[in-house]
């Protein structure tokens, strides 16, 4: 069964190679063991501090197979950004042109540096193992943070975010940052991206534009790419919008990804979750659901077949083992819809 479980500082050697496999540009992983080590040990003591309030700290979560026990998967989430770290994105305006003398009108695009989401959550790391992929292990791990931010919502923001990678080719090349970020930063993608990850981004208040950069100066080639997920992220991508993030044409300043966002209490999950008691029972021909402990810090979420009844759920004595739940425990539920 896969399981998805707060992490603790003895998956360092998991997170290590989940890094290792996701490869270039791919910013929240993009930093050295020890700073992945720190990361683990900071989100152990938050998941267990009863009333940390809203934090910079990121809640890790890991996907475990009970079987093997190995590490198929991560994601995260970080309370609040923004604040003492300034969360740059670029945001594409349109500016109108207009001259009655020489008789045109027409709009041009131009992106100009922000940081326009102090104080939101942002959920974001997700990455799944080629062990794990083709199993709807994507779905769970994206699924359980809002599951995780509806059992205690006083530890997250009023707006989520979602950054995703930008188009980025097989040689580690960025079509985006080639052309619009490299003459500013002087230096590679992995090392903007591994600063970006590992520093306070002063480097990026220090160096970036402080003026417009119109689209219509850039490549064809280059345009085509803002905005525009990597292909390897286009199902999380679908699934942010499915749960009701929106694209509202920022983008990352090194690959040109999409951020997306919305307000919290409109994630699709967290408005359609809601908390049940269980009891063991037969779940066979009983409903899909994602079922989750809706309690820190042993918070812990699997898929489960359950017998819907209301305030009582149904569920089998292997779910109640992969959750740690006993007869009577509060959980959380969410019914998957056909």
């Amino acid at each position: 069964m896969l399981i998805v479980r707060a992490a603790k500082r003895t998956d360092t050697d998991a997170l290590v190679r989940l890094a290792q496999e996701a490869g270039t540009g791919f910013t929240s992983l993009a930093v050295p063991a020890d700073v992945l080590a720190a990361r683990l040990e900071k989100s152990e003591a938050i998941f267990s501090t009863p009333e940390p309030g809203q934090t910079e700290d990121a809640y890790q979560l890991m996907l475990e197979d009970t079987g093997t026990g190995r590490i198929v998967g991560c994601s995260a989430i970080k309370a609040m950004v923004g604040v003492s770290k300034p969360y740059w994105d670029f945001k594409i305006i349109t500016l109108a042109q207009h001259s009655q003398e020489a008789d045109r009108r027409f709009d041009m695009d131009a992106m100009l540096l922000v940081n326009d989401f102090a104080g939101a959550s942002e959920v974001g790391t997700l990455f799944v193992s080629e062990a794990g992929r083709g199993t709807g292990a994507g779905r769970l791990v994206a699924q359980s943070r809002y599951l995780m931010m509806a059992a205690d919502r006083s530890r997250f923001g009023e707006r989520v975010l979602a950054e995703l990678r930008g188009v980025v080719h097989d040689d580690g090349s960025s079509p985006f940052f080639d052309a619009v970020s490299r003459p500013f930063f002087r230096m590679d993608f992995d090392d903007a991206d591994r600063l970006s990850a590992s520093t306070d981004n002063q480097f990026i208040l220090d160096l970036g534009p402080q003026h417009l950069i119109y689209l219509d100066l850039l490549p064809p080639e280059v345009r085509e790419v803002i905005g525009k997920p990597h292909p390897h992220g286009e199902g999380a991508y679908n699934l942010l919008l499915w749960e009701g993030f929106h694209y509202d044409r920022y983008v990352d300043i090194f690959d040109g990804g999409p951020l997306v966002s919305t307000w919290t209490e409109n994630i699709r999950t967290l408005r359609e979750s809601r908390e049940v008691t269980v009891r063991a029972a037969t779940t066979t021909g009983g409903v899909d659901s994602i079922l989750s402990t809706d309690r820190f810090p042993d918070f812990r979420t699997c898929h489960a077949q359950v017998v819907d009844d209301g305030d009582i759920l149904g569920i089998s004595y292997e779910t109640m083992q992969a959750l740690d739940l006993a007869e009577g425990d509060r959980a959380r539920f969410w019914r998957r819809m056909r």
